[in-house]
């Protein structure tokens, strides 16, 4: 067995070097401090030493160490008192060097001879409040602090602005979504997601890290916000013709979303805002056709922001002649034609009046249209059959303020 005595300005790098390769180095170190030193500071680098050595060691040396910093501290008035504390200090040092040294022969061969070595591999357990953690100067950590490095990177990418995101900093983010068990990170997450999303460049990116199905996949998560942010970031997903690809399957989700969802809410007019999106070209707007009858309902039941967001859906919709027969024999509420009125939001009637006038760029033939009038409810004998109380609303709207409603309204008269 060595004994090292260090001064003090190399004990904290002897500590500290021993301590990180103590795995391969003897654990026989014995820190003795010098007889001038005082400072508690001191002390618990002292103290520290201890945790480079086996478990079963740290017993005998704790109360070594213990008892020759009591002496230590005992009076110093004179130097008789001195030379008897350091003879006093020698004898604890000596004979616990000896019972060491006992100790390790003893307990060593046992050890050499068949002792399981995971049970001398095992850290001491501190307990917060313990002697050992008074003592050892370290901060004790509980398991529940959480020092995994990863959350800390994870809080590092959540804080970025989008527009700094690296490609492997949104491939972390979609495994972090896959993982977390915690619903805040998960909508954080996807809040994140969503913005860098607005970049064409990480549309792409996500994409081809296989992020679309995997975002996807929470439009059934339990809980509304999350549901909300992942139509968001889906939504601005959407915006590149290669992902519609992709998310197109998802759009029957999508209409029973909004037909289950409270009206007016937040989830509904996330949702539409995605079919707005998904149905600006032909490729997809088929795919919309059997809910013709649910965008138009809300019409009649929702509030200005969301009726401007059904209308966008209908306008494209209408813009594709090869729908139209689907959209004018589509079940169409009575009530669709009270919105044709001077009291209504300029936004929504605008946007009502493009509807309408892509429904009388189609031609219906006559037995066809003959087929269409024995349906009271559709939609064709709501807004386009002579017997439709529009053509009677329409000229009032010509001394509407707004120009452009004007403008509209005479182009349907002619």
């Amino acid at each position: 067995m060595r004994w090292h005595i260090l001064p003090e300005n190399r004990l904290k790098r002897t500590i500290r070097s021993e301590t990180e390769h103590h795995y391969n180095t003897p654990r026989n170190l014995l820190v003795v401090h010098r007889g001038n030193c005082q400072s508690d500071e001191y002390d618990q680098e002292l103290f520290a030493s201890l945790f480079i050595l086996p478990d079963k060691d740290h017993v005998l040396l704790l109360t070594c160490i213990y008892e020759i910093c009591t002496y230590r501290r005992m009076g110093d008035a004179n130097v008789v008192a001195r030379l008897g504390s350091m003879k006093a200090l020698l004898g604890i040092v000596a004979g616990a060097g000896a019972s060491y040294g006992i100790y390790k022969l003893v307990f060593g061969r046992a050890g050499d001879a068949g002792v399981n070595r995971k049970k001398s591999a095992k850290s001491v357990t501190i307990q917060p409040g313990s002697l050992m953690a008074k003592v050892s100067g370290f901060k004790v950590v509980s398991k529940s602090d959480n020092l995994d490095p990863a959350d800390t990177e994870s809080s590092d990418i959540l804080s970025k602005s989008a527009a700094s995101l690296e490609p492997r900093h949104l491939s972390m983010l979609l495994s972090l979504l896959q993982s977390s068990p915690n619903p805040e990170e998960r909508r954080k997450v996807l809040i994140t997601l969503g913005n860098a999303a607005a970049f064409t460049v990480n549309q792409d990116l996500l994409r081809e890290f296989g992020g679309l199905p995997i975002i996807a996949g929470f439009l059934s998560d339990p809980s509304p916000e999350i549901r909300v942010q992942t139509l968001n970031a889906l939504n601005n997903l959407s915006m590149n013709i290669r992902n519609q690809e992709q998310l197109k399957i998802y759009v029957p989700s999508v209409m029973q979303m909004i037909e289950m969802s409270p009206v007016n809410s937040d989830l509904q007019l996330a949702a539409l805002r995605l079919l707005t999106n998904l149905s600006v070209t032909d490729n997809h707007q088929h795919l919309m056709k059997n809910s013709i009858t649910l965008l138009l309902s809300l019409l009649i039941v929702s509030n200005e922001v969301l009726q401007i967001q059904v209308l966008k859906v209908l306008v494209n919709i209408s813009s594709n002649p090869d729908l139209m027969d689907d959209i004018v024999q589509a079940q169409a509420p009575a009530a669709l034609i009270l919105l044709f009125d001077g009291c209504t939001s300029t936004s929504v009637l605008l946007r009502l009046l493009f509807f309408v006038g892509n429904l009388h760029a189609w031609r219906p033939s006559a037995q066809v249209a003959e087929a269409l009038r024995r349906r009271q409810d559709s939609l064709y004998c709501v807004l386009l059959d002579s017997s439709s109380q529009l053509h009677s609303k329409l000229p009032l709207l010509l001394s509407h303020p707004d120009e452009e409603v004007k403008t509209q309204v005479a182009r349907l008269l002619t």
